[in-house]
């Protein structure tokens, strides 16, 4: 479901300027590749993200399976909801994926001889796609023919070695599978820790064969900085779908502003993350008008509470809707700064194909803690292009931040508790002069 990110990136690249001949889907990609080839634009994409309910991926088996008990069971749910809820909604379509003109390939495991099948767009179908998202012990496999068809992560995450065969020279690689050096404890960690083993290893070897081979090409990464946050937050609700789009838009950003020509070295740095320093994060939403129109800013902070760690600016992502700007504006270059007794979100947008500076500044209280957050109600927004107007955080917006509030970097009950402590201990005010605004 973090696959959210991808969009975001997708909408980057595309307000860049990239266009792409073939366009490859493995795992949760394939929803990403779906909707590329289902003809969607990337603003669209976002949308149908921002309004699906994430409780659509879980259906259950027939009631009979789990009577037969856990040792037999094939899967904790089966793919009827991500078949007749999540690809509808998301507007993936096998239909006009098999009559997209640009080509595409989705990636799925013959369980029957281990191997990894590039299934062209012009031969996929619902239940093809969703056995591709199949992960052992979440979903059965498809079971056609003499065939057992299950999701290609065990096995490689991304088929680079398609793309050279198809003739690539230029491969970018949306990769958001973790590469940190953390290792957790308890089972659902480690299942992701196998994951992030064998899609990470892969690459790597897909690398080193097509070095051996002596075929060369340029390959571009776009990655998060850190590890995103695992399906299970996504589910329960602390992380949002329209968080991950943009933080994906953000990462894209970077990646594009700061770009070498011949791209990123090929070897195991390529998807390296860090692990985030602990803080907590925090969502809120300002309402008010520009000019005759409605503006709405949404806006997630990510606060460092490690004073041991130099972590620069708080980083902010997030969107701004306005029908002038075309409706949902995400914003690149997200950042929060203390200027004396003001609070001031700064970032850029991409405005009528340009970008255009925003600054969002609001005055704290002598509050500690969150309270001087929601306290500090009023927001000054302008712009680099000369408009400005004041936006308000209502009560049930202010609410709404507090509860927002997210540990970050805090693993396990005890340490999520103790973050959220330590913000109320030191307060707000404190922590923004001292951990690097």
């Amino acid at each position: 479901m973090r696959v959210a990110w991808q969009t975001g990136v997708v909408q980057a690249l595309t307000e860049h300027g990239l266009e792409f001949q073939h366009v490859d889907g493995t795992s949760g990609g394939i929803m990403t590749t779906g909707m590329l080839l289902s003809g969607q634009q990337p603003a669209e994409m976002g949308r149908r993200w921002s309004d699906l309910d994430v409780q659509d991926f879980s259906s259950p088996l027939p009631v009979r399976d789990y009577l037969r008990g856990p040792w037999a069971l094939p899967g904790l749910g089966d793919s009827d909801g991500v078949v007749h809820k999540v690809f509808p909604h998301l507007g993936i379509d096998c239909e006009a994926i098999r009559s997209s003109t640009v080509e595409g390939t989705f990636n799925v495991v013959d369980f029957v001889t281990k191997t990894c099948v590039a299934v062209p767009h012009t031969e996929v179908d619902d239940e093809l796609l969703a056995a591709g998202m199949s992960l052992p012990l979440v979903m059965p496999p498809l079971r056609r023919g003499d065939r057992v068809w299950t999701d290609a992560v065990w096995v490689k995450d991304a088929n680079v070695t398609e793309a050279l065969r198809r003739g690539a020279d230029e491969v970018w690689l949306v990769w958001c599978i973790g590469n940190s050096p953390y290792w957790g404890d308890g089972p659902l960690e480690q299942y992701v820790h196998m994951i992030e083993m064998s899609a990470n290893g892969a690459l790597f070897a897909e690398l080193d064969a097509a070095r051996a081979a002596g075929r060369s090409f340029r390959l571009h990464v776009v990655r998060p900085v850190h590890p995103l946050p695992l399906d299970s937050e996504l589910y329960a609700g602390r992380i949002s779908t329209d968080t991950l789009v943009a933080w994906g838009y953000r990462d894209a950003w970077h990646y594009l502003d700061q770009a070498a020509p011949d791209g990123v070295t090929q070897d195991a740095t390529c998807t390296a993350m860090t692990e985030p320093p602990v803080g907590v994060r925090v969502t809120e939403r300002f309402r008010g008008e520009l000019g005759d129109e409605d503006l709405t800013m949404h806006l997630t902070a990510e606060l460092t509470l490690d004073e041991k760690v130099d972590a620069g600016p708080a980083r902010v992502v997030g969107h701004v809707d306005h029908a002038p700007w075309g409706g949902r504006v995400l914003l690149a270059g997200g950042r929060l700064e203390l200027t004396g007794s003001d609070l001031v979100y700064r970032a850029r947008a991409r405005v009528d194909g340009r970008w255009v500076e925003i600054e969002a500044a609001r005055q704290l209280t002598d509050d500690e803690g969150l309270d001087a957050w929601a306290d500090a109600t009023t927001v000054a927004f302008s712009t680099s292009s000369g408009e400005s107007t004041t936006l308000r955080l209502g009560p049930l917006d202010a609410a709404r931040a507090l509860a927002s509030a997210e540990p970050v970097g805090a693993h396990g009950g005890l340490d999520r508790a103790g973050a959220l402590a330590q913000l109320a201990r030191t307060g707000l005010r404190r922590i923004l002069t001292t951990y690097g605004t």
